[in-house]
């Protein structure tokens, strides 16, 4: 199934049918305020393992997720004092957090560092879902490719259409992934990988 959105105006319709595709099980293709994210419910264990089929990926390689506020963050996370402040300054936004896991966060979605991956992206469709499902969604990128990764629908939907639920279609999105960035060390947060989002308080 395929919903087309004009750009990131909330669409209920949109939001009612992925959150039901995802209570049941099902993956969708979403837009976020980066690249095209392919996602199920954090607490769906066969769905996770569908997605590491779908991308190709080594189960080795954790995956991150999207939490509606910082508070659904502290479920699955461990939050400083400094870390907090650092969250509430960048997020919303086009950054995903390395912090230490919680025993509430999924196994399979644990580093061998017991550390997770956070989003919450500044984009009111994604985070409407995340919030009317009551459940984090995984956030890993739509890429046929490791060099390629999908800013529009019509780049990647032929290649996904028989392997997802339902794709969310808000037209080209940015083409460049989130910063990575690692806080579990609160005095100095270190850049894993450099994208969309201002680093350059990381290095100060």
């Amino acid at each position: 199934m395929r919903i087309e959105i004009y750009g990131n105006t909330l669409n209920a319709r949109a939001v009612e049918e992925a959150v039901s595709i995802l209570r049941n099980g099902g993956l969708i293709i979403y837009p976020t305020d980066t690249v095209y994210g392919i996602g199920c419910d954090i607490t769906q264990k066969s769905a996770i393992e569908r997605i590491y089929r779908v991308k190709g990926m080594e189960k080795q390689k954790p995956l991150s997720f999207v939490c509606s506020d910082i508070k659904d963050i502290s479920r699955y996370a461990k939050i400083s004092t400094v870390n907090y402040r650092d969250l509430r300054r960048y997020l919303p936004g086009p950054y995903t957090f390395i912090l230490p896991g919680t025993r509430e966060a999924p196994k399979t979605l644990l580093s061998k560092q017991k550390t997770v991956g956070i989003r919450i992206p500044d984009h009111p469709l994604t985070l409407a879902m995340v919030e009317a499902l009551g459940n984090p969604i995984i956030s890993t990128s739509v890429n046929i490719s490791e060099q390629s990764f999908a800013s529009d629908p019509q780049e990647f939907s032929q290649y996904y259409e028989r392997q997802v639920d339902l794709i969310l279609d808000s037209g080209p999105t940015w083409a460049e992934l989130s910063s990575v960035i690692d806080l579990t060390d609160d005095e100095q947060p270190t850049v894993i990988r450099e994208g969309q989002g201002d680093v350059s308080w990381c290095l100060t």
